[in-house]
């Protein structure tokens, strides 16, 4: 019915706009700063890669598995 492009589409640009809203949201909770990036740049990867898997399980549990 080609109704399966348009739908994908749709939950790849939602899930796009969460991850734009929960990351920062977490950055800040967590202290990853631009300062600890100059600072510690690989404990900020580490944070980052961290963060990065946290939001997107949270993702595909509330916008895949559901």
């Amino acid at each position: 019915s080609e109704k399966l492009y348009p739908h994908l589409l749709e939950i790849d640009r939602t899930a796009q706009e969460r991850v734009d809203t929960m990351l920062p949201h977490m950055m800040e909770t967590a202290g990853v700063t631009e300062e600890l990036k100059a600072r510690a740049p690989m404990r900020w990867v580490g944070l980052m890669n961290t963060l990065k898997a946290q939001v997107e399980e949270v993702l595909l549990q509330e916008l895949v598995y559901i």
